[in-house]
């Protein structure tokens, strides 16, 4: 019973769930099972509240917290895993730093409080980078995550966690932020789905940037389907979160299921050799995109002109920084790690003269996308410019062959879509020739959260990819070629990597 329930998707669990053929109880049983199972080889739940989720479980069986049970996104007892940035009340959260590894908060996240309002049950705390600060999943206080196509390799950052925790089976949802990629690429490593929301779609509730568009909250999953249920979870108006506003009218998971394809396609696998992208991703991604024209749609090599957007996005970075870890920077400065300290001086350091100028250049950006969209229903690239790389490192050290300097040369991709306040979502599109996953990035006009959906669902039913999952964590060995592969198999340690991160 335990293995069969693991392989649903969540639409059909919660399916079950609201027909009684299972109960809460049962689930968190079996998340349980499976957890003791797979997760000393891949440490993605660090920290569990099985205790609590089944309180929660026993509270939904007896009648209790039903009261939402007709709104779009009602879980009815699906056990859902938090990132470890995000606070869940009597749950150990430690945002992955040393400063507070024992920090226990009273009181949980708003968009917590509202995935359990809607009858999803807690069950455990995803591993993060330190403060979300990271494009691999490692930190002081619990590890390394480890990938489970290829336990030698890196799941991503920073919802490695939540991305490794629903490839292997443990949870059918995850919850997690994305800044500059961050439920994207992990999501692309382990050949699961990740959704960055337009700023607003889902309340960020306790965050000190509430004004900034960067990070935001959002869903991952197993599935399309099911990545749309547990946005209709979360999406709404918060008075908390300025930057909120209503869940649409038409339920994401019914828009998801009436999908109709595309008409027009703008796809880019660099834009025009602006970004360096591993050549086998580039040719995995050209043939997948293509699948879009036995839909009828029409696929076109466009991509707008980047401009000075990477660096613009590292200069408007580094001021989100500055808001976040300015103060903790001052009183535990020996306690934060490098990346960390480097991202807040360089903000810092920055003049008003400099923001400016970035937000000049974000705006005109904007303007070439929407430029775009006139055009085009939505915008396809490769969602990572290299496969998962050495577990060991903090970034790939090369990509194309090309050694970076810093972790932006692997992350634009993800981060001129985050400037633009369009929601993305990535969705697998096969394997390199390691057997290291491989996605799209699907990005639509700005509140187009629908039309992204309803796209990668289509395609996700042609290549059938989601139903290889879960799967039991796989030993491995990190490939050898710098030309593809972008690690290498004598990695230096961590602490001499690069000074850079990618933030939540």
């Amino acid at each position: 019973m335990t293995d069969e329930l693991i392989r649903l998707p969540a639409t059909e669990v919660v399916a079950r769930l609201r027909r009684g053929e299972v109960s809460p109880l049962e689930l968190v049983e079996a998340a349980a099972t499976r957890i003791a199972s797979v997760e000393p080889a891949v440490n993605a739940l660090p920290t569990l509240c099985l205790d609590r989720a089944r309180v929660h479980a026993r509270r939904l069986m007896a009648g209790d917290g039903r009261e939402e049970a007709d709104a779009p996104g009602w879980l009815a007892g699906l056990p859902v895993a938090i990132k470890d940035l995000t606070d869940v009340a009597g749950v150990r959260t430690t945002y992955g730093s040393p400063i507070f590894r024992d920090h226990v908060p009273a009181r949980s996240h708003p968009v917590v409080e509202r995935i359990e309002r809607r009858g999803g049950i807690v069950i455990g705390k995803s591993n993060t980078p330190e403060f979300g600060a990271g494009g691999s999943t490692f930190n002081e206080v619990f590890g390394k995550t480890r990938n489970p196509w290829n336990t030698s390799l890196t799941c991503g950052g920073s919802t490695g966690g939540g991305a490794v925790a629903l490839a292997t089976g443990q949870v059918w949802l995850a919850q997690g932020t994305d800044h500059g990629g961050s439920l994207r690429r992990p999501a692309t490593y382990c050949s699961v789905v990740g959704l960055r929301p337009s700023p607003g779609r889902v309340t960020r509730g306790t965050a000190d940037n509430l004004f900034s568009p960067l990070s935001v909250q959002g869903p991952m999953a197993r599935t399309i389907p099911d990545l749309a249920l547990f946005l209709d979870t979360m999406a709404g108006l918060c008075p908390e979160d300025p930057l909120t506003f209503d869940a649409p009218a038409v339920p994401f998971a019914r828009a998801v299921a009436q999908a109709r394809p595309p008409r027009r396609i703008a796809y880019t696998s660099d834009y025009g050799g602006r970004l360096r992208v591993d050549r086998e991703t580039r040719e995995i991604c050209e043939a997948a995109v293509r699948r879009f024209e036995a839909l009828g749609c029409v696929v076109e090599e466009y991509a707008p002109d980047l401009g000075a957007i990477e660096e613009a996005f590292m200069v408007l970075r580094a001021q989100h920084f500055v808001v976040d870890r300015e103060l903790q920077l001052q009183t535990h400065r020996a306690l934060l790690k490098s990346d960390i300290v480097w991202n807040t001086e360089a903000g810092l350091a920055q003049t008003p003269s400099r923001l400016a100028w970035a937000d000049r250049e974000r705006a005109a950006f904007y303007r070439r996308v929407v430029e775009l969209f006139s055009r085009f229903d939505i915008f396809v690239t490769p969602s990572a410019a290299t496969p998962a790389f050495d577990v060991d490192l903090r970034h790939p050290e090369y990509v194309d062959g090309e050694r970076l300097t810093n972790y932006m040369g692997a992350s634009t991709l993800n981060a001129a879509i985050t400037l633009t306040s369009c929601p993305a979502v990535a969705v697998p599109c096969g394997f390199d020739r390691f057997g290291r996953p491989v996605g799209l990035q699907i990005t639509a006009p700005i509140r187009g959260e629908a039309i992204a959906l309803g796209a990668a669902a289509l395609f996700e039913q042609m290549t059938g990819l989601d139903r290889q999952l879960p799967i039991d964590p796989r030993p491995g060995t990190v490939p050898e070629s710098r030309g593809v592969a972008a690690v290498t198999t004598s990695p230096p340690p961590l602490e001499g990597l690069g000074r850079e991160a990618d933030q939540g």
